[in-house]
């Protein structure tokens, strides 16, 4: 075979590997996933989702960090509810979802303010809350840390061990 022979070849095998390529992803390509329904995702983060885009300035989004919030702002929160268009019992998996973890214990130092919905200073965080806030994240993290360093147990399968 000469060389032009073996040019031509490699251009139609070429040319074959990109029509089985399209192929194959022509097939592959599923509908557009529509967007999931509120009942379908975890309430919590529904709820999350919804304070974030009534109340900006109170809930910002990542990675902005998180801010003190008002004490009592379940009260306040839950006189949004129709506005909200969420249950009192999703509204309170939203609130303790969101002061919970890291992010927001972070942001837990001792006389930071602390933000009414609207992002207005209502207060501020206390020695007291602030201590508790940095033991709840030191106590987060070991537990992270035994999690990863836990051995996982040997899988025994019939016909092994004694």
């Amino acid at each position: 075979m000469g060389f032009e022979q073996l040019a031509d070849l490699r251009d139609r095998l070429r040319a074959e590997k990109e029509q089985v390529k399209t192929e194959t992803t022509k097939q592959r390509k599923r509908p557009a996933a529509s967007p999931r329904k509120p009942q379908e995702q975890d309430p919590a983060l529904e709820a999350i989702w919804r304070l974030q885009k009534h109340f900006p300035l109170a809930f910002p989004v990542n990675p902005a960090p998180k801010v003190p919030l008002k004490e009592g702002i379940l009260k306040d929160a839950e006189q949004h509810l129709e506005k909200l268009g969420i249950s009192q019992e999703q509204l309170k998996l939203g609130l303790a979802s969101w002061c919970r973890g890291g992010r927001y214990w972070a942001s837990m130092v001792e006389d930071a303010p602390r933000l009414d919905l609207n992002g207005q200073p209502a207060g501020t965080v206390t020695a007291a809350q602030a201590l508790h806030a940095k033991q709840q994240a030191r106590r987060q993290r070991s537990q992270m840390r035994r999690a990863q360093a836990k051995p996982k147990e040997p899988v025994v399968t019939a016909g092994e061990g004694a």
